[in-house]
C-alpha cells in the first residue's frame, strides 16, 4: 500500500484515484472508471410475499403460495421477502397522530414485516424455512447448500435514518424497496412481487372498473406516464433504471395458482417492468 506525505509533512494519504477527493464534485465522479457490479448470487430469485394482499388473508391466501415455493425449492433458489401489510398501516396512522418522525415511523414498518418474516418461516419450516437477517445475506451460500428456504423481513434498514419525506413523514423506501435493493445487493436471477392483483394497471383497479391492464413497460415509460397509482412503491423505478444487474421486475398474482411457478421459469406472466 503505497503512502504520500503531504508537502508539509503532516499528512499521510493513501495513494489512490479518491484520495483528496471529496466525492460530491459532479465532474469527478463522472470521469470515475469502476470495474462492473459483481452478480453475486446470479442464481437465486428473490420472491415477495406481499403482506396486505397476502399475508393478512391467512388461511385463504398463504398455503397455496407456500405450497408453489416448496414445489419450486428442487428446481429453484429462493430467497423470500415479507411485506408489512394492513398493521403497518394502522402503525403507521398511530405514529403520525401522535407526531412521531419518519425514522420512528420506518422502525414501526420493519417490526411488522419482521412478523410476517417469522410467519412466513414458520410455515415452511419443515421444508428448510429460515428466518435470516439483513446481515446473513453473505451466507446465502450455506443455506442454499443445506436445503434452506431462507426468509427476510422486505423493510429496508434505515429504521431509525429513514430519509424524511414531505407532508406525510410515511417513509417511502418500505417493503418493495427493500426487496428491489436487495435483489440488486446480490444480483439476483429475478425479482419477482407476488400481490392480489394481475399487475400493473393504469389505475387501481379495485376503485376504477376502467382501469387498463399493463402486460409489460420499460421504465422511463411508466415514469412519463405520472400514474396517480402504482402496484409497486414509486422508488422502484429510480432503484432499477440505476442498476447494473437487474433488468427487469415482475408482479404477479399469487392467488392465481401456478403464476409464482411460472415467474421462476420465467415465463411473462404478470406484469413484466423492464430498465
Amino acid at each position: 500500500m503505497a503512502l504520500l506525505q503531504e508537502r508539509d509533512g503532516k499528512r499521510l494519504h493513501v495513494k489512490s484515484k479518491l484520495m483528496g477527493e471529496s466525492l460530491v464534485g459532479r465532474s469527478f465522479l463522472d470521469s470515475l472508471v469502476v470495474a462492473p457490479q459483481k452478480r453475486l448470487f446470479p442464481d437465486v430469485n428473490v420472491v415477495k410475499i406481499g403482506g396486505q394482499s397476502i399475508c393478512d388473508r391467512g388461511a385463504k391466501a398463504l398455503p397455496p403460495i407456500i405450497d408453489e415455493i416448496i414445489a419450486n425449492k428442487e428446481k429453484h433458489k429462493i430467497l423470500i421477502t415479507a411485506g408489512g401489510g394492513t398493521r403497518s398501516r394502522h402503525i403507521y396512522s398511530i405514529g403520525l397522530e401522535l407526531g412521531m418522525p419518519t425514522g420512528v415511523i420506518a422502525k414501526f414498518g420493519s417490526s411488522v414485516s419482521e412478523q410476517n418474516a417469522l410467519l412466513v418461516s414458520t410455515l415452511l419450516a419443515s421444508w428448510g424455512g429460515i428466518k435470516i437477517g439483513h446481515d446473513d445475506v453473505t451466507k446465502l451460500s450455506i443455506y442454499f447448500a443445506q436445503g434452506c428456504l431462507p426468509v427476510m423481513h422486505g423493510m429496508p434498514p434505515y429504521d431509525y435514518f429513514a430519509l424524511p419525506v414531505p407532508r406525510t413523514r410515511i417513509p417511502v423506501h418500505r417493503t418493495d424497496v427493500g426487496t428491489l435493493i436487495l435483489a440488486d445487493l446480490i444480483g439476483a436471477r429475478s425479482c419477482i412481487f407476488v400481490k392480489d392483483e394481475k399487475g400493473l394497471y393504469s389505475d387501481d383497479p379495485k376503485k376504477k372498473t376502467d382501469a387498463v391492464f399493463i402486460p409489460e413497460i420499460s421504465v422511463d415509460d411508466l415514469l412519463a406516464r405520472e400514474l396517480d397509482d402504482l402496484i409497486v412503491e414509486r422508488p422502484c423505478l429510480e432503484i432499477l433504471k440505476n442498476s447494473e444487474v437487474i433488468e427487469k421486475i415482475q408482479i404477479v398474482n399469487g392467488m392465481e395458482q401456478g403464476n409464482i411457478t411460472r415467474a421462476l421459469d420465467g415465463e411473462a406472466v404478470g406484469t413484466v417492468i423492464y430498465r
